[in-house]
């Protein structure tokens, strides 16, 4: 290997494009050589990226002039730091240069043992993490842990970069930022609002994250629509869930957006959850388990970080921590066997990043705050206990990946803790990133204050910060000396976003999601030419015209109240209606619910043969367990409106298993899980 030249003099003041005229490059360096940078090999295949280090600290995507060669092409050949192995045995040096600077690292293929071993120099010019964090000021350092989200400024939507919200990035350093729906109205203007927020970030690349989990919770206005994870849960296909976040990492990466707040590993066993419902796989830790990995495998393969969330749990819960502060009262051990047991399984097969949850684990953390509502004793939040999040996440379950904490402006925590309280609580339990602080110059300003009065380390605010830039570096976030051209990346992202595979894999995961609850032997349907359909309820206007492209005599009433006169009469002349009721909450789901009296009205009162739907809430058929025949959807976009009315006039087939029971009003179980019928 050539060693670190001492020709790196020669460079001082020599500008490079990102970098300062008074910064000057001090070495190159292979990203995987660096301690803290894992990567794996895929289809034989590794990707290498050679980074300039600078002597103020930074280091940067070098892209000019650079020569990368291999010392044995019968094991491995290597373009532009994309590494191909042959599958022969032996050992090759991957090597790269600038002309000045060489680095290289060692690659060795076993083939009948089935392994690819990477051999890492070693030396303390590989310590560029640790070079970094020592030339950061105070400020920057905090910076790293802030990701705020712009989704209005002074009053305007953000889809557009402004110069005043350039200067919030660079004032304060920001290590990320979040973007919301508003924000990204198509894929060319998302692409260009993501590079330039990059463009104005400092010495380091943000982490541009957002909420594309799936089904309800997607962000992306002109991208696919695909089902959420209870559909994935009933569709119960590890292949399936995989394909599904790799198609998701596809659009997001294709847009520049690199951090993904998904998925879900929330074990969802209370049916009265109001806020993580159909966001959840299921009930059953196993299938959340094995469904959470393959979905987190398909999401990391695109280069796209994955967010397991909300330890250390948020599915037994029946408080929306939106809106309130939520408790979970079990014993540790039966944490480890439910809620915990996804969140073991991810971290060990390596899960970039977990959120918490604004939850209260008393048999974890039993310590008290008082409450700056009402001034009453309250327990301390997962978000803020140090046993949850350091004792056990980090010291017991061995996590040692990025925490980020669910957002500070939920009332769990802004009700109860001020904004700077409130983080610096959050930071010393051991979270990383404070995620949508209240009022970013007063946090900020908080923090420094915390560390410079010594009340917050800055040995605590370092350990984050590794933890930020390891991530990064591990995803390829890091800012290129060369402008990378934005016009390609938006066209590219414009081919991605509902491109006609994943189009036809939202139609697929759809369909397969589909579960038949109950059938009187109604369906598949076989309306005669004279057979009026009556659809009526929750989003009839939607699922009316999928219904009416299997029958021509189909009248659509737009109602989520009982029916009186002339749509009483349209109704009580049907043959067959179909009625979607649309919940998310206890209150809902009532029998004494405007939109359940209206079904039970369809059962009694008609002599039509009465199909439900749920389009949301398989949990509905509660409500109205007398229906001929009832099926589940788990979501409302457009494409689950299609599959269920293919499927209830046969030309899907239902494979759908129920991921969660349902239950009598009693309590007893009307369906287990595990039930679906078939035709």
């Amino acid at each position: 290997m050539i060693p670190f030249l001492a020709v790196a003099l020669l460079l001082t003041g020599i500008p490079h494009s990102g970098a300062s005229a008074k910064s000057a490059i001090k070495d190159l360096v292979i990203d995987l050589n660096v301690p803290q940078v894992e990567r794996e090999a895929v289809d034989n295949k590794i990707d290498l990226r050679a980074l300039h280090v600078y002597d103020d600290g930074r280091f940067m995507l070098a892209s000019q002039n650079l020569v990368w060669s291999s010392s044995n092409k019968n094991v491995a050949s290597v373009k532009d730091g994309a590494v191909t192995l042959s599958g022969h045995n032996g050992k090759t040096f991957i090597s790269v240069s600038d002309g000045i600077f060489t680095d290289r690292i060692a690659i060795q293929f076993k083939g009948n043992q089935g392994q690819i071993l990477v051999e890492k120099e070693k030396g303390k010019r590989y310590d560029l993490i640790g070079h970094a964090i020592k030339n950061m000021t105070m400020e920057e350092k905090v910076g790293q842990l802030l990701m705020p989200d712009f989704r209005n400024f002074k009053g305007q939507t953000v889809t557009v970069m402004t110069d005043e919200l350039a200067e919030q990035v660079k004032k304060y350093h920001l290590g990320g930022v979040l973007l919301f729906q508003p924000n990204t109205v198509t894929a060319t203007q998302t692409t260009k609002l993501v590079a330039a927020y990059q463009e104005a970030a400092g010495k380091y690349g943000l982490l541009i994250s957002i909420d594309q989990e799936g089904g309800n919770t997607t962000r992306l206005q002109s991208g696919t629509h695909f089902p959420g994870n209870m559909a994935l849960g009933a569709a119960g296909s590890e292949e399936l869930s995989e394909k599904v976040g790799k198609a998701i990492g596809e659009e997001l990466h294709a847009a520049g957006i690199n951090f993904n707040f998904g998925p879900v590993l929330d074990v969802n066993n209370n049916p009265d959850n109001p806020v993580i419902g159909v966001r959840s796989f299921g009930e059953d830790p196993e299938l959340v388990a094995k469904l959470g990995k393959a979905y987190i495998r398909g999401l990391q393969a695109t280069g796209t970080a994955a967010t397991a969330k909300h330890f250390p749990g948020h599915g037994d819960t029946a408080v929306d921590s939106h809106l309130g502060l939520p408790e979970v009262g079990h014993e540790k051990e039966r944490l480890k066997q439910v809620e915990l047991y996804p969140f073991q399984q991810a971290m060990d097969a390596g899960m970039d990043a977990v959120m918490t949850a604004h939850v209260t684990f008393p048999k974890i953390d039993d310590t008290k705050a008082i409450s700056k509502k009402d001034g009453t004793e309250i327990a301390i939040p997962a978000t803020l206990s140090h046993k949850v999040l350091t004792g056990l996440m980090r010291e017991e379950m061995g996590f040692k990946g990025v925490i980020v904490t669910d957002a500070m402006n939920m009332l769990a925590i802004a009700d109860h803790f001020g904004p700077v309280d409130a983080a610096v609580r959050a930071v010393k339990a051991g979270a990383d990133i404070i995620l949508m602080p209240v009022g970013l110059d007063v946090v900020a300003n908080g923090l420094y204050e915390a560390v410079n009065s010594g009340d917050l380390s800055i040995e605590r605010i370092e350990q984050s910060v590794e933890r930020i830039l390891t991530l990064k570096l591990n995803r390829g976030i890091v800012k290129p000396e060369a402008a990378p051209n934005v016009d390609e990346m938006a066209a590219n992202a414009e081919k991605v976003w509902r491109s006609a595979e994943h189009l036809q894999l939202e139609k697929e995961a759809a369909e397969k999601s589909i579960t038949l609850v109950k059938n009187n032997g109604v369906l598949p349907l076989k309306a005669a030419a004279g057979d009026r359909i009556v659809v009526v309820g929750s989003n009839a206007t939607t699922l009316g015209p999928e219904v009416q492209k299997h029958h021509s005599n189909v009248t659509v009433i737009n109602s989520a109240t009982l029916l009186s006169g002339a749509n009483l009469t349209t109704a009580k002349s049907a043959k067959y209606i179909i009625v979607g009721t649309n919940t998310s909450n206890v209150a809902g789901r009532l029998p004494s619910a405007n939109l359940m009296r209206l079904v039970n009205q369809m059962i009694d009162e008609t002599d039509a043969e009465v199909i439900g739907v749920g389009l949301r809430n398989p949990y509905d058929i509660m409500a109205y367990p007398n229906v001929n025949a009832y099926l589940a959807q788990y979501g409302t976009r457009e494409a689950s409106y299609e599959a269920s009315a293919n499927t209830i006039f046969g030309v899907n087939k239902p494979t759908g298993k129920l991921p969660v029971a349902i239950y009598n009003q009693d309590g007893s179980v009307l369906y287990g899980y595990g039930h679906g019928l078939g035709y």
